[in-house]
């Protein structure tokens, strides 16, 4: 499970160090790509198979199908971790997230979201707000 709030840096060259908590089950690679909500989104590699999965499974003819395809896939990018827990991640992706320096990584239980630091803010603090809007959640 991917769990907890962690703030990073990114370098000079476009690196972000991955939490040291994160680092045993990405070290066979992960996968990074365009989340909903101007932020990446980052699976372990199963947990990325299991979403190609279930994405596979939608109808080409539906165009709703074809667009979250074009979102997910067209930006997604393998990565595998250097030594020190690193990866690059591509310019593409920074600027999609407007990410240039400091990050929050979130966990998500199945997949992590990297954030803008200014940007996860307001985010996070509406998550804390009314809790009544997910009644209808049934949890």
């Amino acid at each position: 499970m991917f769990l907890g709030e962690f703030r990073h840096t990114i370098d000079e060259k476009g690196r972000l160090t991955i939490p040291a908590k994160f680092r045993g089950q990405l070290a066979a690679g992960m996968v990074v790509t365009r989340g909903f909500d101007r932020n990446l989104m980052a699976y372990d590699l199963q947990g990325w198979e299991e979403l190609a999965e279930r994405v596979k499974a939608l109808p080409i003819s539906d165009p709703g199908a074809r667009e979250f395809r074009r979102r997910v896939f067209s930006g997604a990018i393998d990565l595998i971790p250097d030594r020190q827990g690193r990866v690059l991640l591509p310019p593409y992706l920074r600027e999609f997230a407007g990410i240039d320096a400091e990050v929050v990584i979130a966990g998500m239980y199945n997949h992590l979201e990297i954030w803008n630091a200014d940007d996860w803010t307001p985010v996070r603090e509406a998550s804390e707000g009314d809790d009544g809007r997910w009644d209808n959640l049934g949890i």
